[in-house]
């Protein structure tokens, strides 16, 4: 987590952060289950079911591009 949302830190199971999208200027709010990779930002309602969805919108992509690019992070060949 620490490469995507830099300014976070761990709370139990989950990674709390700033959200990268708006001013947020205290994490809270923001915040990853390390556990499922489900995420959410309580204040806006923006929330996700796994990395691939919390990647698609960090880095403003669609879900088949978060995808290729989470694959070739980890070392996987996306066209296999």
């Amino acid at each position: 987590m620490t490469r995507w949302l830099p300014d976070g830190r761990r709370e139990g199971r989950e990674w709390v952060a700033r959200n990268p999208k708006r001013g947020d200027s205290q994490p809270g709010s923001f915040k990853v289950n390390l556990s499922t990779g489900r995420w959410g930002d309580f204040a806006t309602g923006d929330k996700g079911g796994d990395l691939i969805a919390l990647a698609a919108f960090l880095f403003d992509l669609k879900q088949d591009e978060a995808a290729r690019s989470v694959a070739v992070m980890v070392g996987v060949d996306a066209y296999e």
